[in-house]
């Protein structure tokens, strides 16, 4: 018992000699520490994260379209066992971020040969369908309005 007297009041001593050789500077150096940003809180292994975006931010927003429809295809494409033609895909719609008609072009190609594509199941099928043609709809809408295809006269 005396031992841990002792050992409380060695330590009060130390702490109260540094405070007295801080002397003046205590305040700023509270301040100082009371100003101090909380640290980032690490997020929980178990914590669902919110789904990121598939296109950047600074793009015309039929850009983005064509990008998001090229990504969902992609994803559709590469979950049931089509990885040669999601890669493709995924190479055509990242060249749209630097040449964007030819990265356009390319999606148009890459969209020929996702068509001849016959799923044995019919809700596959189906869901396939509505992928291709959401985004043959926003390339031929980005398209339409880089007025890069010849449409026929009125």
């Amino acid at each position: 018992m005396l031992e841990a007297l002792v050992g409380v009041l060695v330590s009060l001593l130390v702490v109260a000699g540094v405070l007295v050789m801080i002397g003046p500077n205590l305040r700023r150096i509270l301040s100082r520490l009371r100003s101090l940003p909380p640290s980032p809180k690490l997020p929980s292994p178990f914590q669902v994260r919110g789904r990121r975006e598939a296109a950047p931010a600074g793009l015309n927003p039929k850009t983005q379209r064509v990008l998001v429809g090229a990504a969902r295809l992609s994803s559709w494409l590469r979950t049931n066992g089509h990885d040669d033609l999601a890669r493709e895909l995924r190479g055509a719609a990242a060249r749209m971020t630097g040449n964007e008609p030819a990265g356009l072009y390319a999606l148009q190609a890459v969209l020929r040969k996702v068509r001849s594509l016959a799923p044995e199941d019919s809700g596959t099928h189906e869901k396939l369908l509505a992928l291709v043609n959401e985004l043959r709809a926003a390339v031929q809408d980005r398209f339409e309005q880089l007025e890069l295809l010849p449409f026929g006269r009125p």
